[in-house]
């Protein structure tokens, strides 16, 4: 039982079993497994089937029934005159005979009247002898019988309450036995009043059915108790039927006809059940195997999904980071580009500002200012001006000059301040138009050169 489950699963397993007495832990399982391990569903489905409240599976009235395999070679048949029968008398009423002659009379009398009437049934059903009612409400057939019964007859077994379909299908889902009972008139039938009043209502009986069947009955002379009678076959009364699934097909595996005595009732139903619970613990173990297999192709369904989805994230993070490498490349070059293409003007510019850079007056010159600019790379440059030459043209000078930087301003030393700046925020030179003599220079001076760009 615990091949394949947690340990969570297991506790919950012993816990379906105390709280329903179900005495095979792997029926548990199974209904454990139905309602994917839902403690509390599962055990209320329980209560239901006790109380004869059809279950989840059965919630539709219109429910359709599942084929019934009614073979007599696949039954085990017991009547009231086999032993333990109450009143031990004949299919015609008479006393069974002890002689052998009275005895192969016996059995050919039976033999012609199962033929009589298996031929009868046929006729009828080809021929239309014998029209079927239309079933318009077969749960309320049900109910009807059953509040009726239970006025005549307080002590019985608990009646499923719902219609025959849906205990078939309730019997085929829950892999249990469905004991099926036909009520005929028990005023008219001493043998039916014998048997509700004295073997239905036996404790070990209601005991037994309680334990090991779901337990439906209706009573034929409704339009879906006499439906139910022809599918089975019903001939004699009291009549029941014990149906299970076998090689995936419900089946009616044991019918028992006639009254008999609670201990002979019960256990002819154990031997059926005996004879035949082979099948349900095989259905059983092949459903298990089912649904273990279903849980392993719906974890490895479930394991793909999960690396999929793992598989197209990394791709999708792979993509971002592709994306995000050929943005910045593509940023870098186009900075690149940009800084490229502003050194071609600039070197453009300095080429069409070289013509505007005055003449280098000579040393006896009047007027003139002999100026050394210290530059950011530690540089040391010495040029003479004209007093009247402008701070344009000094700027020219310098930004000509290929140790300059392309962006600076002039500044003295003592007092600091700036006399120049290439350019401002509005885009034009400062100071630009101001002669040395405007800004105060004189004969021998020394400017600083200093880097705006760095």
């Amino acid at each position: 039982m615990e091949d394949g489950l947690t340990n969570e699963q297991i506790d919950k397993v012993l816990q379906l079993q105390d709280l329903t007495g179900i005495e095979d832990i792997n029926v548990c399982r199974d209904v454990l497994i139905r309602h994917q391990w839902d403690l509390e569903v599962a055990f209320q489905e329980q209560m239901n089937i006790r109380e004869g409240r059809p279950s989840m599976f059965a919630g539709s009235r219109d429910v359709r029934a599942p084929v019934v395999i009614n073979d007599r070679f696949l039954q085990q048949v017991f009547s009231a005159t086999m032993p333990g029968g109450r009143t031990a008398r004949s299919v015609n009423g008479a006393p069974v005979p002890r002689t052998f002659t009275g005895i192969l009379g016996y059995i050919i009398n039976v033999v012609f009247q199962y033929c009589y009437s298996t031929i009868s049934s046929i006729l009828n059903l080809f021929i239309g002898g014998n029209e079927e009612r239309i079933v318009t409400d077969p749960l309320g057939d049900v109910t009807t019988f059953i509040r009726s019964y239970s006025e005549r007859y307080p002590q019985h077994p608990v009646f499923y309450q719902g219609t025959y379909a849906q205990a078939l299908n309730d019997a085929k889902q829950e892999l249990c036995f469905l004991l099926v009972y036909l009520h005929s008139d028990a005023t008219k039938n001493l043998d039916v009043d014998s048997f509700c009043r004295q073997t239905l209502a036996d404790s070990s009986v209601i005991e037994f059915i309680n334990r090991n069947t779901l337990f439906w009955a209706c009573d034929v002379s409704s339009p879906e108790g006499y439906r139910v009678s022809h599918s089975i076959n019903a001939r004699t009364y009291p009549v029941l039927v014990l149906i299970a699934l076998r090689a995936n097909r419900m089946v009616i595996m044991g019918r028992f006809e006639g009254d008999c005595t609670a201990e002979e009732l019960v256990r002819r139903l154990q031997t059926v059940i005996n004879a035949n619970d082979v099948w349900l613990s095989q259905a059983r173990v092949d459903r298990l195997e089912r649904n273990f297999t279903q849980t392993l192709r719906r974890q490895q369904d479930e394991a793909y999904r999960q690396s999929l989805r793992a598989d197209e994230e990394k791709e999708r993070l792979r993509q971002m980071e592709r994306e995000r490498e050929r943005a910045v490349e593509e940023t870098l070059k186009r900075e690149k580009e940009e800084a490229e293409k502003r050194k071609e003007e600039i070197a453009q510019l300095k080429l069409d500002l070289t013509e505007r850079v005055p003449t280098e007056p000579p040393v006896d010159a009047t007027n003139v200012i002999s100026v050394v600019f210290k530059l950011p790379n530690g540089a040391r440059i010495e040029r003479r001006f004209l007093h009247t030459n402008s701070l344009e043209d000094v700027s020219n000078y310098l930004f000509c000059h290929p140790a300059t930087p392309d962006e600076f301003e002039i500044t003295t030393n003592f007092p600091k301040r700036t006399i120049y700046s290439k350019t401002n925020d509005n885009g034009t030179s400062v100071n630009g138009r101001k002669t040395l003599a405007d800004v105060g220079l004189k004969h021998r001076e020394v400017l600083f050169v200093n880097d705006l760009d760095a």
